[in-house]
């Protein structure tokens, strides 16, 4: 009788951390692409819903909101409860508000359900890691981690040209009920791989949760609406008023508070402050104008759903290139602050020409170059702001420090495509192509003056920074 040889330690090693990252990694990659894929179907979407600007401003803001509100708070519980048991709920909510997103037939019910998502993605997303990091051995460490960053990025990229390629090939819906079955296969797979784990003592800020989802709510439903209802309407000043006062309520809690959501005490460090405030920016420039670029080779230039996604490509697929290359070799070289200015610069260089050649007729050859400039210039800001963020605090607060920047980043895109939508609205329309691109110009051009702001405020970031 024959009996097979054990396969070798290193084989073994090598299938479990296979199958760790395909748990982690699989439904972090579903909740990334979510963030974009919507963006090339929004014209679709909004003949077939009967959706005004403002509904499509909601369909990506109510997603990106209830993630920036939920982030820090939902790390925390995971902690708490355990991490394995909240990311398989995450899972499981995901994939049943995505069905509750294709199932839609009013805007209303599709922006309740991007909500849903954007609250279970906040689950989802910082727990991956965190259980990533916590299941393979520290030599192996890095190595899964940039698989796994590969992955986050891989998602981004092609979420604008999987969401054109559906919605061509298909219907829009089929960019939601594809995550019906990826979500099927994620969630036996990561309660089979996954063990259970916890970290430190997972206390809860709720008043903090309230007041600061509260307070972002209200100021960005106040910019949505503003030029609809107008800027001095009873219902808009009251948003922009209370969310000034639920925020100022916010920051005098979470100086009280005996364990605040959002520690107060970081901001003491000039690198951590100009850290999150480049993050709120250059997410609100960049994706402010995404927003509308999206859309602008669909509606004033005639392209097909793939068509506009594919011509984004360069965009999208530039950071999957640079991103790695700053993070392992430029930042190490030039430091941390070189690159977030520099890649600032890139962006608000390639908005500002975007925003002066965008019009009927322009040919894809001019958006070319820009569109490269603006996606070398994003793959230059993700490793260092991270590293800022993470350098700028003690070593056991990192993970807050972490989430604390990517909830601005969140909050960033909300409220960039609230005010650029705003902007679009008062120059231009859907109604025709010429209209589009009358109200695409000065939004995109404000877009530009964010990012250039967000690069001023780069050079207060220390010179050196650990890495």
């Amino acid at each position: 009788m024959t009996t097979l040889a054990a396969p070798p330690p290193a084989a073994t090693a090598s299938r479990a951390m296979g199958a760790v990252l395909a748990a982690v990694s699989i439904p972090m990659f579903m909740v990334t692409l979510d963030n974009l894929v919507v963006t090339t179907a929004l014209p679709v979407i909004k003949t077939s819903l009967k959706a005004s600007l403002t509904d499509l401003q909601w369909f990506v803001n109510a997603y990106t909101l209830s993630f920036a509100a939920l982030l820090l708070t939902l790390s925390a519980l995971g902690d708490r409860i355990g991490r394995r048991r909240l990311f398989l709920a995450g899972i499981a909510l995901f994939t049943i508000a995505s069905a509750a997103c294709a199932l839609a037939t009013e805007p209303w019910q599709l922006t309740a359900a991007r909500a849903v998502q954007g609250a279970a993605g906040a689950a989802v997303m910082p727990l991956s890691l965190t259980l990533l990091a916590a299941a393979v051995p520290d030599s192996a460490r890095n190595a899964a981690v940039g698989i796994w960053s590969g992955i986050s990025g891989l998602g981004v990229a092609v979420g604008p040209v999987i969401g054109g390629a559906v919605t061509e090939g298909l219907h829009w819906t089929w960019i939601f009920w594809l995550n019906v079955p990826v979500g099927l296969v994620a969630l036996p797979l990561a309660a089979a791989v996954l063990k259970e784990s916890r970290g430190g003592t997972g206390r809860l800020d709720p008043l903090g949760l309230v007041l600061s989802a509260a307070g972002v709510l209200a100021l960005v439903w106040g910019v949505v609406h503003g030029e609809d209802h107008g800027w001095t309407s009873t219902s808009v000043l009251t948003a922009l008023v209370g969310g000034a006062v639920l925020l100022g309520a916010f920051v005098a809690w979470e100086r009280r508070a005996a364990t605040p959501m959002l520690p107060l005490g970081f901001f003491r460090s000039r690198g951590f402050t100009a850290v999150n405030a480049v993050a709120f920016l250059f997410s609100a420039g960049v994706f402010g104008a995404v927003f509308l670029l999206a859309q602008f080779f669909q509606v004033s230039l005639g392209a097909s759903p793939l068509e506009a996604g594919l011509r984004t490509l360069p965009w999208t697929m530039a950071p999957m290139l640079v991103a790695p290359l700053a993070g392992l070799v430029l930042i190490r070289r030039f430091g941390a602050r070189a690159l977030i200015v520099t890649g600032l610069v890139l962006l608000a260089v390639a908005l500002g020409w975007l925003a002066a050649v965008s019009a009927v007729g322009v040919g894809y050859g001019t958006v070319v170059v820009p569109f490269v400039l603006a996606g070398v210039g994003m793959g230059l800001e993700f490793a260092p702001m991270s590293t800022v963020a993470l350098a700028s605090v003690p070593a056991d607060r990192q993970g807050i420090a972490s989430g604390t920047v990517n909830t601005m980043r969140q909050l960033g895109v909300a409220v960039g495509v609230a005010v650029l939508a705003s902007v679009f609205s008062a120059y231009g329309d859907y109604g025709s192509p010429a209209g589009f691109a009358a109200g695409l110009q000065p939004a995109v051009w404000v877009g530009a003056a964010i990012a250039a702001a967000a690069a001023l405020i780069g050079f207060l970031l220390p010179r050196t920074t650990r890495v």
